[in-house]
């Protein structure tokens, strides 16, 4: 079964993924390392520009060291 972000949605998940990440002091290729990912692909997350799966959304949350509510919207 598919699912698919809209794009409001995309992008406040990258909004929230950078503030994240910058107040961490982290550089976005530290994160998609760490988490399995192209640095490229983490990029575009943020940006909100690809529809992530929940696994990879995952694996940054588990990186980032927060509650999955501090990044979803629901």
């Amino acid at each position: 079964m598919a699912y698919y972000f809209t794009s409001k949605i995309r992008k406040l998940i990258g909004k929230r993924l950078r503030k994240i990440r910058r107040m961490k002091k982290l550089k976005q290729v530290e994160v998609a390392v760490d988490a399995g990912l192209n640095p490229s692909y983490y990029g575009k997350i943020e940006r909100g520009l690809v529809n992530p799966s929940l696994e990879k959304i995952y694996n940054i949350i588990r990186v980032l060291e927060v509650h999955s509510s501090d990044i979803l919207p629901f």
